[in-house]
C-alpha cells in the first residue's frame, strides 16, 4: 500500500492545544504509547478536518487501524469534555447586539433504527444540531446532536435554547421553523390557510428579516469545513461528542469566542 504526505488547513495553535490535552491526560494515567502526543494530535486533526478514513491514516502513521481508532476516539473525547455548555455560552451571547439561531443537519450512514434519524425536510438520514451565530455570522455555540427527525423548534426547546435566549432578552433572528418561540425570537411571517396572502407590511418585514437571518448560514458553513461532518460514518450516538470536539477546535483556531 502506498502512502503520501498531506496538509491540514489549521494553525500550530490548534495542534499545540490538542497536544497539551493529550500530554496532561497521559501524565495523569502514566500510560505508554506508540505515538507521541503531537503525532496523536496530528492524527486526530487529520481525521476531523480532512475527513481522512482511519484506514488511510493508519497507513500514513504506520500503526494498526484499531490503534488509530483508539487514538482518535481518545483525542475527541478529551476535546469534547472541555466544550462550553449553554449556560457558559450565554455569558457571551447576551452581550451581542443580536444573535442568529439556525439548525443544521449532519448526514450519517443509515442506522439500525433508521426512522428517528430520517429527516423528511432534507430527505436523508442525519442528526440535528442547533447553531448560534453572532451578527457577523461567526460560530458562537453549537448544541448536542438530536435525531434528524427532530423539528428545529422542538430541538431548540429540548436544549433549553429558547428559554435561555428569552430569559436573557437576547434579540434573536431565526427562520420560519422557529415560529411559536415568541419572546425575543424574531421569525418571518408565514402564510396560513386562513391567511393565504401576506400584507404589504408583512412582506416588507420579511424582506428585512431575510438578509439578517441568512448571515447565520455562514456559521453552518464554517462548522462543516470540518470534512468529517460531510457524512458521519460512526454510531449516531457519537455525533454529539464529535460536534462538541469540533466546536472546541474551531474556537481555538478562531479565538473570538474563547474564555
Amino acid at each position: 500500500m502506498l502512502s503520501y504526505p498531506a496538509a491540514i488547513p489549521l494553525s500550530t495553535r490548534t495542534l499545540n492545544h490538542l497536544d497539551s490535552l493529550i500530554r496532561q491526560h497521559r501524565d495523569q494515567r502514566r500510560s505508554r504509547w506508540r505515538l507521541g502526543p503531537g503525532r496523536q494530535a496530528l492524527l486526530a486533526l487529520a481525521h476531523l478536518r480532512n475527513g481522512d478514513t482511519l484506514t488511510r491514516l493508519a497507513c500514513g502513521f504506520e500503526i494498526g487501524v484499531s490503534i488509530a481508532w483508539r487514538y482518535v476516539r481518545e483525542a475527541v473525547d478529551l476535546l469534547a469534555a472541555t466544550a462550553d455548555d449553554l449556560v457558559t455560552a450565554m455569558n457571551r451571547i447576551r452581550v451581542l447586539a443580536y444573535a442568529i439561531l439556525d439548525g443544521t443537519l449532519i448526514p450519517i450512514d443509515r442506522a439500525a433504527d433508521q426512522k428517528p434519524y430520517y429527516s423528511g425536510k432534507h430527505r436523508r438520514h442525519g442528526v440535528n444540531v442547533q447553531v448560534i451565530a453572532d451578527p457577523a455570522g461567526r460560530l458562537v455555540w453549537a448544541s448536542a446532536a438530536l435525531p434528524g427527525s427532530a423539528h428545529d423548534l422542538s430541538a431548540a426547546r429540548a436544549h433549553g435554547i429558547i428559554d435561555a435566549l428569552n430569559s436573557a432578552k437576547v434579540m434573536t433572528f431565526a427562520d420560519k421553523a422557529y415560529q411559536g418561540a415568541r419572546g425575543s425570537i424574531r421569525t418571518p411571517f408565514k402564510r396560513h390557510r386562513y391567511q393565504p396572502k401576506l400584507s404589504a407590511w408583512q412582506k416588507k418585514v420579511n424582506r428585512g428579516h431575510a438578509p439578517i437571518r441568512a448571515i447565520g448560514e455562514r456559521a453552518n458553513a464554517t462548522f462543516k469545513t470540518w470534512k468529517i461532518l460531510t457524512k458521519l460514518r460512526c454510531c449516531p450516538r457519537r455525533a454529539t461528542t464529535i460536534t462538541q470536539a469540533i466546536l472546541v477546535l474551531h474556537h481555538v483556531e478562531n479565538p473570538t469566542y474563547t474564555g
